[in-house]
């Protein structure tokens, strides 16, 4: 029998789903005087950001940066009591995998798109950086409503500017394909510069010069000592000591309108009754808990496609093992390779190097947006493909000490061509209800700063406080 808890009054809300958007919804209710309830259907909070440990040494088994250049993410982190534990990478400088060697990442672009011809020399070709200098002579080239960012590039730029560096940047953060990426929701900047310049190169050069401006210096992405894994954490810890309950374990099987403006959540064998719901699960996830009460959100909803992939994180004993400098390395698709990255986790962050002095800890990722047969190999037969990569790109052959698999399946949601709108009326629909919001990495970005940003505007949308805004893109 289910038990029934019916809380009255004004100001209990159910957050469903306990991933970071979902926590730092729950952290900012708790700010605005609200009783929170926050339930998660799997065994453990933090979605995407997973903490983990490899040969004795603590890593991420998720998501490993955060951008610093939109500020929730950081914020949040130091509320929550990480000021201390802030660390920005060790190395800045990173490397393509392209055209048989590892090359170093071009500077002066945004997102791989290049102000000048001469930023992506060593990495095109000189037909290719001929195409570039193009752009200035061509005639204006409208984005309209929305772009794929392959499309507007290749056409401004020539394809190999979007094959050798556009591709791999965009295909480290939505593992999908930046010829159905829409420029619009990915890059907004970049769409926004391209509305009011007629040259492409001119339009990223004014951005740089807003960026220089603006003095927007420091580093571009920020992590954790212990791991980024460790925020969804120590946010939980938070809203647990402040009184709010979270319940792991309890997946909601219904979600319906209840009075003139309340809710009834049935969790697990609970039954919640609440005056707002915050519904930040994965769009399928929502799309089935809303489709009694809003049908034509959850339509919306269904139709958002994803893309999996898998991460394969190897230790070394460190004596056995010499790397190039640097982070690591994107692959662009174009080369034929399995990996599309791999990040010199010892390399990069610092606190992984001071932990453990005797192991090296890298990782590859494998799975792009429609490419699912590598994704049903055995995690052996990942480990392999990996090994291999690897050794052909930096010339590791030693034999690691232990090896992890982490699947991420419909991990990364895809942002296409008419991603915007399709929000959009995902929020009309969803308007119409009192007391209910979404938020998620489904919506304004798949990085952390923009999903605790989308929860920060759920919230805004029940209380009625403002939430700061802050302008940024992609990024994890």
């Amino acid at each position: 029998m289910r038990e029934v808890e019916t809380r009255t009054g004004t100001g209990h809300v159910v957050v469903i789903g306990a991933g970071i958007g979902g926590l730092a919804a729950a952290h900012r209710l708790l700010d605005r005087g609200v009783r929170v309830t926050v339930v998660e259907a799997s065994d453990r909070v933090g979605g995407k950001l997973l903490p983990g440990e490899i040969a004795g040494a603590r890593v991420d088994l998720g998501a490993e940066s955060m951008l610093a250049r939109r500020p929730e993410a950081v914020a949040l982190a130091r509320e929550v009591g990480l000021t201390d534990r802030l660390q920005s990478p060790a190395t800045a400088t990173a490397s393509l995998w392209t055209r048989g060697a590892l090359r170093p990442m071009p500077k002066g672009h945004v997102m791989g798109v290049p102000g000048t011809a001469s930023a992506l020399s060593g990495v095109l070709s000189d037909e290719g950086l001929h195409r570039i200098e193009r752009d200035a002579d061509l005639p204006r080239t409208e984005v309209g409503e929305d772009v794929a960012v392959g499309e507007y590039v290749a056409a401004r730029l020539g394809r190999e500017v979007v094959d050798r560096l556009v591709e791999p940047l965009l295909g480290g953060v939505y593992a999908g394909d930046a010829y159905r990426i829409s420029m619009r929701s990915a890059v907004p900047q970049l769409f926004q510069a391209a509305k009011t310049h007629d040259s492409l190169t001119e339009a990223v050069r004014g951005i740089q010069e807003r960026a220089v401006a603006a003095q927007q210096t420091g580093p571009v992405f920020m992590g954790i000592e212990g791991g980024v894994g460790q925020l969804p954490l120590a946010v939980a810890e938070s809203v647990r000591a402040r009184g709010a309950e979270i319940l792991t374990g309890t997946p909601v099987t219904e979600l319906r309108r209840s009075g003139a403006a309340g809710w009834r959540v049935v969790a697990g064998d609970r039954v919640l009754d609440a005056d707002g719901v915050i519904v930040a699960v994965p769009a399928p996830v929502a799309a089935a808990l809303l489709r009694a009460e809003v049908p034509g959100a959850a339509a919306e909803l269904a139709a958002v496609e994803y893309a999996s992939m898998a991460l394969v994180t190897l230790a070394y004993r460190r004596a056995d093992v010499e790397l190039p400098e640097g982070s690591g390395f994107l692959v662009p698709p174009v080369d034929g390779r399995t990996i599309k990255a791999s990040t010199f986790a010892s390399q990069k962050w610092g606190w992984i190097a001071d932990e453990n002095p005797d192991v090296l800890v890298l990782r590859t990722s494998v799975g792009r947006y429609g490419e699912t047969a590598i994704l049903d190999r055995e995690d052996a037969g990942l480990v392999d493909v990996s090994r291999h990569d690897l050794r052909e790109a930096t010339g590791l052959d030693a034999t690691p000490l232990e090896t992890r698999v982490t699947r991420w399946t419909d991990g990364l949601p895809q942002y296409p061509v008419g991603h915007h709108a399709r929000v959009a009326r995902v929020r009309e629909h969803v308007a119409k209800l009192p007391g209910l919001a979404v938020c998620g990495a489904a919506y304004d970005g798949v990085g952390i700063p923009a999903t605790i940003a989308s929860a920060y505007a759920a919230v805004e949308r029940l209380t009625g406080d403002p939430v700061p805004s802050a302008s940024g893109g992609a990024g994890e």
